[in-house]
C-alpha cells in the first residue's frame, strides 16, 4: 500500500520580501508605462496578489510613489561609493539616468520641488565637502562648493536626457556614455577635481 505523497506547502514571503516586490513591482510598471499609470491595482494584478496585501504594506498610491522615489535616490547613489573612480561614478550615473527615464521624471520631481536635497541624494555633504576640501581653479581662485555641485548634478541628470532625446537621438547609450565621461573628466581637470 502506498502512501499519499505530501503536497508541498506553499511558502509565504517574508513581509520585507513582499514590500520589496512590490515597490520593484511598482519601478518595473513606471519605467514602461509613466508614473501617471501607476496604482494600487495596476501593482497587485501585475503581482498576481490581493489589492489588500498592496495596502497592507502601503497607505496608498502616494506611499508607495514615495518609496520608489526613495528606491530611485538609493539606486543612483549607488554610483557615489568611496571604492569607486571618477570613470566609474560617471559612467554609472550616465547609464542610470539613460535606461530609467520614468524614474528620473520623479526623481527630479523632488529635486526640484524644494526641501533637503539630502533626501533625495543622500550623498550631497560628502560630494560638497569633497569639492570644498579639493577644487580650486586654475590661479588658486576656490570654487563654490555647494553650486558647484548643483551644477555637477543638474548637469549629470539632465544632460545625458537632452542630449539623447534633443541633440544625438541615434546615438546608443555608451556612445552617449562615453561622451559623457570624456566631457565630464576634462571639466573635472579644469577645476582640478581630477589629478592626472
Amino acid at each position: 500500500m502506498n502512501s499519499p505523497k505530501a503536497v508541498p506547502r506553499k511558502r509565504h514571503k517574508t513581509f520585507a520580501a513582499t514590500h520589496q516586490e512590490i515597490i520593484e513591482t511598482a519601478v518595473r510598471l513606471i519605467s514602461e508605462q509613466g508614473a501617471s499609470a501607476l496604482s494600487i491595482t495596476a501593482v497587485a494584478r501585475a503581482m498576481g496578489i490581493d489589492r489588500t496585501t498592496v495596502y497592507y504594506h502601503f497607505e496608498g498610491r502616494e506611499d508607495l510613489l514615495a518609496e520608489v522615489k526613495a528606491w530611485s535616490s538609493e539606486q543612483l547613489a549607488k554610483a557615489f561609493p568611496a571604492e569607486a573612480s571618477q570613470e566609474e561614478r560617471i559612467d554609472y550615473t550616465t547609464r542610470y539616468v539613460l535606461e530609467n527615464p520614468e524614474l528620473m521624471k520623479l526623481w527630479m520631481d523632488d529635486f526640484l520641488s524644494g526641501g533637503d536635497i539630502r533626501k533625495s541624494f543622500p550623498y550631497w555633504d560628502q560630494l560638497v565637502a569633497g569639492v570644498r576640501a579639493d577644487a580650486t581653479y586654475h590661479g588658486g581662485e576656490p570654487v563654490d562648493a555647494e553650486i558647484y555641485c548643483v551644477n555637477l548634478l543638474t548637469s549629470s541628470i539632465i544632460g545625458p536626457r537632452v542630449f539623447r532625446n534633443s541633440v544625438s537621438p541615434a546615438d546608443d547609450t555608451e556612445t552617449v556614455v562615453k561622451r559623457f565621461r570624456d566631457e565630464r573628466l576634462r571639466v573635472l581637470r579644469s577645476s582640478s577635481l581630477r589629478k592626472d
